[in-house]
């Protein structure tokens, strides 16, 4: 997953909305999305674009894993990791006891 925006989130927001609104008085989106970006200062229109592919995505509009779904994905790895050297702790555990207790 990428790294968070250094760009405020209602900037992000705004831009968004900027490009839906622009987009009709361009001959294409790239055009709206370098137009919007020049606006606004932000240094990439690719920025944008992701930006706005990412709005597209949360409100269904476009398919793919949304924030909210990837935010929990990467919690249920967090989670499967910490279980598996619990796991891996035990069974270590468990061997070592075998092996010193006499038979």
């Amino acid at each position: 997953m990428a790294s968070p925006s250094s760009h405020p989130v209602e900037l992000r927001k705004r831009a968004v909305r900027m490009v839906v609104e622009v987009r009709g008085d361009h001959p294409n989106e790239s055009a709206a999305l370098k137009a919007v970006a020049q606006k606004l200062g932000i240094g990439s229109a690719e920025t944008l674009r992701n930006w706005v592919k990412r709005d597209e995505i949360d409100f269904g509009r476009r398919p793919g894993t949304t924030t909210e779904e990837s935010v929990q994905i990467k919690a249920m790895k967090k989670g499967i990791a910490e279980l598996k050297r619990a796991n891996d702790i035990s069974n270590t555990t468990a061997k070592r006891s075998a092996e010193l207790s006499p038979s």
